[in-house]
């Protein structure tokens, strides 16, 4: 169970009751402007996330290696597309659970990550063979 959707509103309503009984109405209006505008701080990052993300093709990244180095369990999608400034491609059928993206850059890397209720469980970078290229290496 996600305890934040609770925990937050439980919060919020905390500080406004303790700021009614501190300082009455004035403190209940000071606290429910601190509300809103750590609400507004949040909503304001998400739609800059969300702009820069749609400015950029659909699953790409600059960096897959780059990408996997930065990843760690428990990041968010939100976060991650931030890091990438690009939505991922999605892999997993809608609304189902893990949630599969995954992320290409330039030369074919990828990184697929796994989302399980929106936070990061697992991911994993494939890199493609050099020496399938057709002799892309260096003459030697």
């Amino acid at each position: 169970m996600n305890f934040q959707r609770i925990l937050v509103p439980l919060a919020g309503v905390a500080v406004a009751v303790l700021a009614w009984r501190a300082y009455g109405w004035p403190g209940v209006a000071i606290a429910l402007t601190g509300i809103v505008m750590w609400a507004l701080l949040h909503f304001t990052r998400l739609t800059q996330v969300l702009k820069r993300a749609g400015e950029r093709p659909i699953g790409y990244c600059d960096s897959a290696v780059m990408l996997n180095a930065k990843l760690r369990p428990g990041l968010t999608l939100l976060h991650v597309i931030g890091m990438t400034r690009a939505l991922g491609e999605q892999l997993s059928p809608k609304d189902a659970q893990p949630e599969v993206y995954r992320w290409t850059d330039g030369s074919a890397s990828h990184v697929t990550c796994d989302f399980a209720h929106g936070k990061l469980a697992r991911w994993e970078l494939h890199r493609p063979d050099p020496g399938a290229a057709g002799g892309a290496g260096p003459d030697r």
